[in-house]
């Protein structure tokens, strides 16, 4: 039985959404719950200009990094990008445009974003540059900031497993921006390391629901990359 939303690989899930100047989210934590291989089928489309929403820029060579290698990003909007020195070198250079937010901000803007809410005030950032250019209102003696949603045209999320509904759920770190995601993007594109049919899911597990979901696909052969390992000293 051939399901609606179930295509075969990335670039099927892809066809037919893509154009220059489009504005991408794309989920993930670091390098947990990165959906990889959509990120590589955006890559290979070629397409550029884009707007790319996302809490960190990946690695050099993986992730996000492999679109700025190839001068696809004209802006990023992001929280962390520490770990990129291609970003670091294109930002500074004036050739990569960026919005920085401070991390609970991001993902609240998304959240909103997803939500319908055009905008919320926040005292995170008051007083800094963070807040410059925007409108700030004085409440109980506190100065709070106003950060508008954030909506894409196409949402990039992975997750754990997922049904031919599109009903997923994520392990662990990769529950970090890609459920937000997912409710935000116009739409949703997501990829799985398991896809099994309607039933199989506990309905109490499911994070996302698949009415969020228009396209799914069962990816393979996930790299997962450490970002940083860590070993305690004895």
């Amino acid at each position: 039985m051939k399901h609606r939303k179930v295509y075969p690989d990335a670039a099927a899930s892809l066809a037919g959404l893509l154009r220059d100047n489009l504005t991408i989210m794309a989920g993930g934590f670091g390098l947990s719950g990165l959906p990889e291989h959509l990120i590589l089928a955006l890559r290979d489309s070629g397409v550029r200009g884009l707007t790319v929403i996302s809490n960190n820029a990946g690695l050099d060579g993986f992730g996000l990094g492999l679109l700025l290698e190839q001068r696809q990003i004209r802006k990023m909007v992001s929280s962390y990008v520490g770990e990129n020195k291609l970003f670091e070198k294109q930002y500074l250079t004036g050739e990569l445009e960026v919005e920085f937010n401070p991390q609970g901000t991001l993902a609240e803007r998304i959240r909103a974003g997803g939500a319908g809410i055009y905008g919320f005030f926040t005292r995170t950032g008051a007083g800094t540059l963070v807040a410059e250019g925007k409108e700030q209102r004085v409440v109980d003696g506190e100065t709070y900031v106003f950060e508008t949603g954030l909506t894409a045209d196409i949402a990039l999320v992975k997750a754990w497993k997922g049904d031919t509904e599109g009903n997923l759920i994520y392990r662990k770190t990769a529950r970090n921006f890609n459920p937000n995601m997912a409710t935000a993007g116009r739409v949703t594109v997501a990829e799985v390391e398991h896809l099994v049919p309607v039933g199989e899911l506990d309905p109490d597990a499911i994070h996302t629901p698949g009415i969020y979901v228009q396209r799914i696909f069962q990816g393979t052969n996930y790299v997962k990359p450490i970002e940083n390992r860590t070993v305690r000293e004895v």
